[in-house]
């Protein structure tokens, strides 16, 4: 088994931003879930990724799209509450 280098943020600077074929790129499954778990599993659904945690009321994103980049917004409870997904 090869094992992935994680690009630190933000990795399409580098140029090696992924191919969208073979990865998953939404996980709806997991709002509602703990995001610390959520996290885990999108990592090892596409291990491609740069998963970053963003708390309810905080304003985030990027005009770049990032294929390599997944936002987790999280509530008060620690939840996720929108569906995650690359970008």
């Amino acid at each position: 088994m090869s094992r992935i280098t994680r690009q630190p943020y933000p990795p399409c600077v580098s140029g090696m931003c992924t191919s969208p074929n073979g990865s998953r790129d939404e996980w709806p499954e997991l709002v509602g879930q703990n995001a610390k778990r959520a996290k885990a599993v999108i990592e090892r659904d596409n291990p491609y990724v740069t998963v970053i945690l963003v708390p309810e009321g905080i304003g985030f994103g990027y005009t770049n799209f990032c294929r390599n980049r997944v936002y987790v917004q999280v509530n008060d409870k620690g939840n996720v509450f929108q569906t995650p997904m690359i970008g």
